[in-house]
């Protein structure tokens, strides 16, 4: 017995970072199977399924290789006047990874991780936003968001009150 576990061999270890760019692949092929999202023109999109909480995404702004979105929720924040939740992400197209930049759920990021974290609090924070991220996606898809329900708002091509560096 003693003879077959020595010849096991350990398997390499996925540190913090490689697990993060597991998260960014994961959450792109969860965003492109729910709304198509590498394939939307500049402007807002409203998903309606009929329970009251309609997802808002906004494409802000497509590069060559990436496009600039924010998703959230039809809520709002009453005192700060925010989406309320909301996510700023960015989708690379050429690499199909999805980053959740910045994440507001009641606080900004300087409220959480402080002005100048270290960079493993940073590696941690983006790690905890880009697994909300991808439990937000599934939870989408699990309530039949898609595709379907995604309709463009006319005349309106991003919301008014956005969180700056949030």
């Amino acid at each position: 017995m003693d003879s077959v576990l020595a010849r096991r061999k350990p398997l390499p270890r996925l540190s913090r970072f490689g697990w993060l760019m597991g998260l960014y692949a994961e959450n792109h092929a969860r965003l492109q199977r729910l709304f198509a999202a590498s394939e939307l023109e500049c402007g807002a999109y409203v998903s309606s399924i009929g329970d009251g909480l309609d997802v808002r995404l906004d494409v802000i702004e497509r590069h060559a290789y990436t496009t600039e979105l924010r998703m959230s929720y039809g809520l709002v924040d009453p005192h700060t006047g925010l989406s309320d939740p909301s996510a700023s992400l960015r989708l690379y197209r050429d690499a199909r990874q999805v980053e959740a930049t910045h994440c507001y759920a009641g606080r900004r990021w300087q409220d959480v991780i402080g002005m100048f974290p270290p960079p493993e609090r940073i590696l941690d924070h983006r790690l905890r936003m880009n697994t909300f991220l991808g439990k937000w996606l599934q939870y989408l898809a699990e309530q039949g968001h898609g595709v379907a329900t995604l309709r463009r708002v006319q005349g309106e091509s991003q919301r008014k009150k956005t969180a700056p560096d949030a």
